[in-house]
């Protein structure tokens, strides 16, 4: 499938325009590493099994920087190194996170595909499209943390601590986004 456009979809499609199957897989290799490195920043709350991690920031900007396709595929990959007992993930409750690794692929896939129609150009826009990533990781997150932990405690233990840092994660990414485009040279 060649993925070649007349013009860029996304920031790293701009930057990196070379084709090949290398290039793809140093992007997605590149960007799990990126979630990887994010994941080991949490700290942890003592009413909750599932700590502040900074995944969430590594995820949505994976599927701003790749697109839709390429960045899921680079979450999927993320989780396969974690699943293969490299220590990649964050420090967490165990189990009762899996829900939420299901999520990034669905956030990264949604932000990329907004991305690839230019809501990662202006700061509005990019901050709808990291919302709506952040939003997406939320559902089978709660779902799988509520069948561990019980329904009646998943808002409070599992969405409401989360929102003021998920709010700080999608502000700086929607920020370096469109900064990114004006990096790109016009043509």
């Amino acid at each position: 499938m060649n993925l070649t456009l007349a013009q860029p979809r996304t920031i790293v499609q701009a930057l990196v325009p070379s084709t090949g199957a290398l290039r793809e897989v140093v992007l997605v290799v590149f960007c799990s590493a990126l979630i990887a490195v994010n994941a080991q920043i949490t700290i942890p709350l003592p009413f909750t099994p599932v700590p502040i991690t900074g995944q969430t920031l590594g995820v949505i900007l994976t599927g701003a920087l790749l697109g839709s396709v390429r960045g899921s595929a680079s979450v999927l990959t993320y989780i396969g190194v974690g699943a293969l007992g490299v220590p990649v993930f964050a420090r967490t409750g165990g189990v009762a996170t899996y829900g939420y690794l299901a999520g990034f692929v669905v956030a990264a896939f949604v932000v990329g595909w907004l991305a690839e129609r230019g809501w990662d150009r202006s700061f509005p826009r990019s901050v709808a499209a990291m919302l709506a990533g952040a939003a997406v990781l939320y559902v089978p997150g709660l779902l799988w943390l509520g069948s561990v932990i019980g329904y009646d405690k998943v808002v409070g233990t599992g969405l409401l601590p989360f929102i003021p840092g998920d709010i700080v994660k999608v502000l700086l990414a929607a920020a370096a986004l469109p900064a990114a485009w004006k990096l790109v040279p016009r043509r």
